[in-house]
């Protein structure tokens, strides 16, 4: 039988093979939750009487939706997550170490081939890995805690060939939201994405994270990314489909013409390249969240932003983690972009959902590098958000508006 990337990953954990609509049982090989989801974990492994984890080598919880914490309320959530990761010897990062998705692989929490569960939307980002990442809910994700397994329906596949070589400034975020108007919001629902051809497997890891993050903006269960051209630092064994595997739909793009892409609000569906935007004034602009704030982002803004200064406009930036904030001090990217005017705040995804940290006022516009652009996202329902990459973000910061990289 013919496999698909996923078919494969799921046969080997379910300890039988598997076909894309069977329901089955499977293990898994790690789990994550970060501060909007652990506390209610915790309370549902309570409630299942748990006492022990599965295996507390296994379990990861990061503290990171609203770090540090604005207010009693949050801080006593972050309390019960330590004082349980204290208790079950699991692991536990804690203010200002990272974003959950971008600890996980760096860390090398989740690997190729793994099958990962968080309770998290954007899980599927670990199909950069060529792992099958699914985002689930806190109950869900404590009855894995306690049993190390969990049910699922395994997913058709669409296959989606990018031909062609990107232009300058144009990369896998440009090429995630063109898919997304495509596809549609929902265009995936339940089905895994499966990316390949000569765009994809010439991308660096951080580009094949942001394109599998946003895999979850089309609706899509997991998003897995051809592992050919994959550079990690440890050993693995990829998993490729085989040849006549059953997809749902195969399309095929090229990107050689691909033009900066622009998500307007209030949907990441609602794409229109660059062109049409140019010229909007902007007052905020923000480079985060477990999509784009990786270093070679961060080198991206700073490419566009040295030597120069912001005037009227604020660009404030949270790295993916500790590790990539001291390798862009390192290198020098924090002092240009520290020089240009961009103010940073402590790693983790408080402005992209809203917590705090970064809240625009009312009928503010604002661009930036995030996922999601609904209605009230960044935490305001009066404010407009338009997503981009960080390069735009950048050029749009020292602008005022709206525009294209030089």
């Amino acid at each position: 039988m013919a496999q698909t990337i996923s078919e494969k990953i799921l046969s080997q954990h379910a300890g039988k093979p598997v076909k894309a609509g069977d329901i089955v049982i499977v293990r898994v090989d790690g789990v994550m939750a970060t501060d909007a989801t652990a506390p209610f974990a915790i309370k549902a492994f309570r409630q299942m009487s748990g006492k022990k984890l599965w295996d507390s080598g296994r379990v990861s919880l990061i503290i990171d939706h609203a770090s540090p914490a604005p207010n009693e309320t949050v801080a006593n959530l972050h309390k019960l997550m330590r004082d349980f990761a204290a208790e079950m010897g699991c692991r536990l990062y804690d203010i200002g170490e990272g974003i959950c998705h971008q600890l996980m692989v760096e860390n090398a929490h989740v690997k190729p081939g793994d099958l990962f569960l968080g309770a998290d939307s954007h899980t599927p980002t670990y199909g950069a890995l060529n792992a099958f990442g699914i985002g689930v809910g806190s109950t869900d994700l404590a009855a894995t805690m306690l049993t190390g397994k969990t049910w699922l329906k395994a997913p058709k596949t669409i296959k989606v060939t990018l031909n062609g070589a990107f232009r300058k400034n144009v990369g896998a975020k440009d090429v995630a939201l063109f898919l997304i108007k495509q596809l549609g919001a929902e265009g995936a629902n339940y089905q895994a994405v499966e990316f390949t051809g000569e765009a994809v497997t010439s991308m660096t890891l951080a580009s094949r994270m942001a394109l599998a993050n946003m895999s979850s903006e089309m609706g899509a269960k997991a998003g897995l990314v051809d592992p050919t051209g994959l550079d990690l630092w440890y050993p693995f064994e990829p998993t490729f489909p085989d040849a006549g595997a059953d997809y749902a739909r195969e399309l095929t793009f090229d990107v050689s013409a691909l033009r900066p892409q622009i998500a307007k609000p209030y949907s990441p569906e609602n794409v229109v390249s660059i062109d049409e935007l140019k010229g909007t004034k902007i007052h905020y602009a923000f480079i985060g969240s477990c999509t784009n704030t990786r270093l070679e982002d961060l080198h991206a803004a700073a490419q566009v932003l040295k030597g120069k200064k912001l005037t009227n406009t604020r660009l404030i930036i949270a790295p993916a983690s500790k590790k990539v904030f001291n390798d862009a001090l390192k290198d020098g990217t924090i002092e240009i972009l520290s020089e240009a005017g961009a103010t940073f705040i402590t790693s983790g995804c408080g402005p992209c959902v809203g917590s705090h940290l970064g809240v625009p006022g009312d009928g503010e516009v604002v661009i930036t590098s995030t996922n999601r652009n609904f209605q009230g996202r960044m935490g305001n329902p009066k404010a407009q958000v338009f997503l981009s990459s960080p390069a735009v973000v950048a050029a749009s910061a020292l602008a005022g508006e709206i525009v294209e990289p030089e």
